[in-house]
């Protein structure tokens, strides 16, 4: 009976030793397909990460596509970028991406984003970086016009002019003209101090005040001729097709130049570019007619077009003439000027009125010392 036990309880361990150890297989079996089946997913995605990142890294490649600013050639690789800029534009200063003289070099994606998106760097389009360019001038010339570095702010403005490609705003027209204004404005200045000098010095520094005066009269000529040559190659053209604004601002600065000449020259020359400045400031008065009487730019063309008949053409009549109805239309509309503009514009009507004050003063003195003259020789 005991063999008997014995041998039963023999037989359920043997039973249960076997049972555990087919669970054991069982589970290890589980274990090891479940292993594969992770080995063989984790293989899969780090194939298709890897290709998701050639591609990227293709089209990165792709993207990264010089055009030049000037004539719109696309270059494929920084070094042919910058040898086909510094022998087809050696005038034009270098783009953000070459300067320093150090081309721009493509950059690997970085391993990780702080954002954890899988993303890459790409450098700007040719569109970005003309726009970038056009914004480092303009803030430079602002800075230049801070700094009275006049010359500086007169290069600055016509690179922005020559590679603009569309009409200037408000703003960068601005900008041009007062750094040409400034510039042409000391040469004037110092050409009118060394021609009274020379009036009034000895034969010796006569002539020496004479050569240096020849010498500002080169400059200032060379110049106008610039900001004429700029007006009519990129700037009046455009204008005359879209805002009258615009339009008139340009001619009159046109006027302007040919009058600034006028003021040095001599003989026919002299005859040339009186005819040329009435011309465009003619031209521009006819265009400012549709320009509301109270606008800032339709009065300073009338004062500056008075100004050329009173000193220039020595009209006193026409020069006079021009200025008043300019400032009596002004004060019959001045109620309907916008606030942006009424500060400009009663500045402008100032200056006329100044000048008519001036100019018909000085022809009643003319008229009283005739008049004292005729009543002297009746005495007589």
């Amino acid at each position: 009976m005991d063999d008997l036990s014995d041998s039963c309880l023999s037989v359920a361990v043997s039973v249960n030793l076997f049972n555990d150890h087919f669970h054991n297989h069982s589970t290890m079996a589980r274990g090891h397909q479940k292993l594969q089946s992770q080995q063989k997913n984790a293989k899969k995605q780090a194939e298709m990460k890897k290709a998701k990142g050639h591609d990227q890294k293709t089209a990165a490649k792709a993207a990264l596509v010089f055009s030049c600013s000037v004539c719109k050639s696309q270059m494929p690789d920084p070094k042919t970028f910058k040898q086909h800029f510094e022998s087809k534009h050696p005038k034009s200063p270098l783009p953000p991406e070459l300067e320093g003289g150090n081309p721009v070099e493509e950059r690997e994606r970085p391993s990780a984003v702080p954002s954890g998106r899988d993303d890459f760097c790409v450098l700007r389009t040719s569109q970005q970086a003309r726009m970038s360019e056009k914004e480092d001038l303009v803030s430079r010339a602002k800075l230049a016009e801070q700094a009275e570095r006049y010359e500086d702010m007169v290069k600055f403005m016509t690179t922005v002019t020559q590679e603009a490609k569309e009409t200037l705003s408000v703003e960068d027209r601005n900008l041009l003209s007062v750094a040409y204004k400034n510039v042409v404005g000391a040469k004037r200045s110092a050409w009118r101090v060394l021609f009274n000098l020379e009036k009034r010095s000895d034969a010796k520094a006569a002539a020496l005040a004479k050569s240096y005066r020849e010498e500002i009269e080169k400059e200032l000529n060379e110049t106008c001729t610039n900001v004429v040559e700029l007006l009519d190659k990129y700037l009046i053209k455009d204008s005359e097709d879209g805002s009258k604004e615009a339009a008139v601002f340009y001619l009159k600065m046109k006027g302007d130049y040919y009058r600034y000449q006028a003021e040095v020259a001599s003989g026919d020359e002299r005859q040339k570019v009186i005819k040329d400045s009435e011309m465009a400031y003619k031209k521009a008065l006819e265009i400012s007619e549709d320009m509301g009487t109270t606008h800032p730019i339709r009065l300073g063309l009338a004062l500056n077009f008075s100004v050329f008949y009173y000193e220039i053409v020595n009209d006193q009549k026409e020069a006079c003439k021009l200025a008043k109805k300019a400032f009596d239309d002004a004060i019959a509309d001045l109620d309907k000027s916008t606030e942006e503009s009424y500060k400009d514009s009663t500045l402008i009507m100032q200056l006329l009125r100044d000048n008519l004050t001036l100019w018909t003063s000085a022809d009643e003195v003319e008229a009283e010392g005739e008049a004292e003259g005729e009543e002297a020789q009746q005495e007589q």
